[in-house]
C-alpha cells in the first residue's frame, strides 16, 4: 500500500471532531495521520482519534491571544514535528497554524501543503481595527505563508473569501485556490426533526463574542419577550478569554435578567436544536460557513442570519426552496422583524425547516466536502 503521512494542524482541540472527525476518519482509512494539537482535555476527543489510529502531538498553542512568545515556541516546535515526520502532505486550519505552519512546511520542504482558512475573522473587516498594526502584520504573514506556488493549495470556504484575498494582494491568479462548501455537516448525525410550531422558542449557538452578534440577539429577545412573553429564547456557548469577548456587564446580564435561558458550552448542540423552532446567527464576524447553521439545516430547523460572509451562504432565496431570512448587519430592527414573522406564521416554520434540510442535502453533505477536500489533497 501506497501509504501517505498527513500532518493536520489545528488552533483548539474542541473542533477536530466536530469539524474533522469524518474526514480524518477517511483519510485514516489508506493513509498514516498525526494531528498536532493544543492539549487535549477531553477523553472521548482523545479516544476517538486514537479510534481511527491518529497519532497525537500536543502544544501549548492559544489561537485566540496575541503572545509573541508563545507563538514562537510554537514555529520551533511545528519545525521539530515536520523535520521528524517528513508528512507528504500537510493540512493545518485556522488562522495561525495556516500561517505559521504554511511558513514551516514550505521551509521544510513538504510535498503538498494545503492550508483552509476558516473564515478571515476579524484582520479583512470593514471599519476601524482595534489594533490596525496586528492586522497590518497578520496580512503580511499570510501573503508570504501562501506564496508558493504550486506546492501551497489554498482551500477556502466561500467565494467572499477569495474575492477580498485576491483584491488585498494577498494572493492572485498564480495561486491554487479552491472554494468548498464548508466543513460539511453530517447527514446521519445531525438527523431531521420536527419543530415544535405550538411552543415557539428561538436559540443561538456561539462563543460569546461581539461579533457574532450576542448584543443583537439579547436585545430583541427583550423586545420579542414585551410583546410575546411566552416565546422562548436560548443561547449556548462558551463565555472565554477573548480579545472581543461580551463585556462583564453585558454577560452578567444576560445570565441574571432571565430574558434569555443561558446554557452554556456543551459538548453535544442536537438536543438543543431539536427543541428550538429557529435558529439564529446575527453574526457580523468574518466567518467561514457558521457550522451552527449547517447543523441547524440538517435537523430541519429555519434560520435567521445576517446578508454577510459565510452567513449568506446558508441561506437559499430561491422562491419555493426558502429556509431562512437574511437580515443587514448589526439591525435590530430586521432581526425583530422576521422573529415575529415565525411567531405570527408558525405553520411555515416547517416548511422552512424541510426546505433547509433539503439545502445541506444538496449542498453541505459532508461526504461531498471531504470528497472534495480529498481530492485537492491528491489523497484519492
Amino acid at each position: 500500500m501506497n501509504l501517505k503521512k498527513i500532518l493536520i494542524a489545528c488552533d483548539s482541540p474542541r473542533t477536530i471532531l466536530d469539524f474533522r472527525g469524518k474526514l480524518i476518519e477517511a483519510m485514516s482509512k489508506k493513509n498514516k495521520v498525526y494531528v498536532f494539537t493544543p492539549t487535549i482535555t477531553q477523553d472521548f476527543v482523545r479516544n476517538q482519534l486514537e479510534g481511527y489510529g491518529v497519532t497525537i502531538v500536543e502544544n501549548n498553542l492559544d489561537g485566540s491571544n496575541v503572545s509573541i512568545f508563545s507563538d514562537l515556541k510554537y514555529i520551533v516546535h511545528l519545525f521539530q514535528v515536520i523535520r521528524s515526520l517528513k508528512p507528504d502532505v500537510f493540512f493545518p486550519y485556522t488562522l495561525k497554524p495556516v500561517i505559521y505552519g504554511s511558513m514551516v512546511a514550505n521551509l521544510c520542504k513538504v510535498k503538498l501543503v494545503a492550508p483552509m482558512l476558516t473564515g478571515l475573522g476579524y484582520n479583512f473587516a470593514d471599519g476601524q481595527s482595534r489594533n490596525t498594526l496586528v492586522k497590518k502584520i497578520t496580512r503580511a504573514l499570510l501573503r508570504t505563508s501562501l506564496d508558493k506556488g504550486n506546492t501551497v493549495r489554498l482551500i477556502l470556504q466561500n467565494k467572499d473569501d477569495y474575492k477580498t484575498l485576491v483584491n488585498e494582494n494577498i494572493i492572485d491568479e498564480k495561486n491554487k485556490a479552491y472554494v468548498v462548501n464548508g466543513s460539511g455537516v453530517d447527514l446521519s448525525h445531525y438527523d431531521y426533526s420536527l419543530p415544535d410550531t405550538e411552543n415557539i422558542s428561538f436559540l443561538m449557538i456561539s462563543r460569546l463574542i461581539n461579533a457574532k452578534g450576542i448584543n443583537e440577539y439579547y436585545q430583541s429577545a427583550k423586545a420579542i419577550k414585551k410583546q410575546f412573553p411566552h416565546v422562548k429564547f436560548r443561547l449556548v456557548g462558551s463565555y472565554d478569554e477573548n480579545i472581543d469577548a461580551i463585556s462583564q456587564d453585558l454577560y452578567n446580564e444576560i445570565t441574571t435578567s432571565g430574558v434569555i435561558e443561558y446554557v452554556g458550552h456543551v459538548n453535544d448542540v442536537r438536543p438543543h436544536i431539536k427543541d428550538a423552532s429557529v435558529v439564529v446567527l446575527p453574526s457580523f464576524y468574518g466567518e467561514g460557513v457558521p457550522r451552527c447553521l449547517l447543523e441547524a439545516l440538517a435537523i430541519g430547523r429555519p434560520v435567521i442570519t445576517t446578508d454577510s460572509v459565510g452567513c449568506r451562504e446558508t441561506v437559499n432565496t430561491d422562491p419555493g426552496t426558502v429556509n431562512g431570512f437574511l437580515i443587514p448587519v448589526k439591525d435590530v430592527s430586521s432581526l425583530i422583524a422576521k422573529m415575529e414573522y415565525f411567531i405570527l406564521h408558525s405553520n411555515e416554520i416547517t416548511e422552512f425547516g424541510m426546505n433547509g434540510r433539503r439545502y445541506a442535502e444538496e449542498k453541505f453533505d459532508v461526504q461531498k466536502v471531504n470528497s472534495q477536500m480529498l481530492q485537492i489533497m491528491e489523497l484519492v
